[in-house]
């Protein structure tokens, strides 16, 4: 049998053939990348961020949030100024100063005039029990009610003073003449509650004779619309005082008033007789309005303050005619007083009447008949619209 077997002449051929086609593989292994390597910087180049792109990974621990915090300059804010405290005696204060009056009540019935009732009545004031004689006409209630008058009495020391006494003549003549009379008692006299201070440096007194003005508003007897003032010394210093406060005073009569301003009383008031002692208050002081000199300084350091706390700086502003009376023989209250204010009235153009008594006394004793029939005349034309 013949077997074949391969001679090493053919066998070396081989060989070399497969180291041939071994080196051209090696060959094209290594050109490759160079080829891709060229084509790639061949290539336009991508421009880099301008700033790192952070990836974030899974593993990445929780990120704080951005948060913006802003800060607010304040701009300067215009606040209003605070309201002035007032003095407790300036007239701006009285104005804003309510005076609602109340219901008068009849507490005792007195023995009747020659034609009107007698009462001894209250009302309130400031929370206070204020006293007062009232007297009411016998005559048939006109259909809008009675004309009315609140009586301020001058001074009396407190702890003597009494309802029923002195000033009955005056009374008498108004009330018999047609008119509700109301007699007021002011705080701290007789029984009326509270304490009395007087009138020049506190605004209590004053607030009573308000306070009976709008009582007597209320009352089913009076016509609101026709209630006067009469006043006598410190009570002619009430009366022009309410009639520049109040609207609701149609005419006001004035007795020997104290009716100058403060610098006039400062400079020209000597009482015959000494003032009581005021009982003594941080803003009034110890003595009395005239020791404000020391608080406030004079009228001339410190103008606008007294014209403040005085009527005649509000003349302009007052609710109705005024009639004055005043004896030259007064040693009391100055009869110039009433002479200067007359003249302030008609410098204003305002309503007035002044009559001088020749040497006649505080309380018109030598012509009083005179004095009241003028009175009486004066407030029909006013209150009863009597030509």
């Amino acid at each position: 049998m013949n077997q074949t077997n391969s001679s090493p002449s053919t066998i070396v051929p081989r060989l070399a053939l497969l180291l041939i086609l071994l080196a051209l593989s090696l060959g094209a292994c290594t050109t490759l990348p160079a080829m891709v390597a060229q084509s790639t910087s061949a290539a336009t180049p991508s421009p880099l961020p301008a700033t790192p792109i952070i990836t974030p990974t899974a593993s990445a621990t929780a990120t704080q949030k951005a948060t913006l915090t802003f800060t607010i300059t304040p701009t300067a804010t215009l606040l209003p100024s605070p309201t002035p405290t007032l003095h407790p005696m300036d007239v701006r204060a009285a104005r804003l100063t309510p005076y609602p009056g109340s219901e008068i009540v009849i507490e005792d019935t007195l023995e009747p005039g020659s034609n009107y009732f007698r009462y001894d009545a209250y009302y309130y004031s400031e929370g206070l029990k204020i006293y007062g004689l009232l007297t009411v006409p016998y005559a048939e209630v006109p259909e809008t009610g009675y004309p009315a008058i609140v009586f301020n009495h001058g001074y009396i020391p407190p702890d003597v003073y009494r309802t029923t006494q002195r000033y009955i003549a005056y009374v008498d003549n108004l009330a018999k003449n047609g008119y509700v009379v109301f007699r007021i008692d002011y705080r701290g006299h007789d029984r009326s509650e509270g304490e009395a201070r007087g009138a020049y440096s506190d605004p209590g007194y004053l607030a009573d004779v308000l306070n009976a003005v709008a009582a007597l508003q209320q009352h089913p007897l009076v016509d609101p619309q026709r209630i006067g003032m009469w006043g006598h010394s410190m009570g002619g210093y009430l009366t022009l005082r309410a009639m520049t406060v109040s609207p609701d005073i149609r005419a006001g009569v004035i007795w020997s008033g104290v009716v100058a301003s403060y610098p006039d009383l400062l400079c020209c008031w000597r009482r015959s007789q000494p003032f009581p002692t005021p009982t003594p208050d941080p803003i009034r002081g110890s003595r009395g309005w005239r020791s404000w000199v020391e608080l406030y300084g004079s009228p001339e350091q410190n103008p606008e303050f007294w014209n403040s706390i005085s009527t005649n700086a509000y003349l302009s502003e007052i609710s109705g005619p005024l009639q004055l009376h005043h004896g030259t023989g007064d040693e009391d209250v100055p009869y110039e007083f009433s002479l200067n204010l007359y003249q302030e009235m008609l410098q204003l153009g305002l309503p007035v009447e002044y009559y001088q008594y020749e040497g006649d006394n505080h309380d018109l004793a030598n012509y009083f008949s005179l004095a009241i029939n003028r009175t009486l005349e004066f407030y029909a034309r006013y209150l009863k619209n009597t030509p």
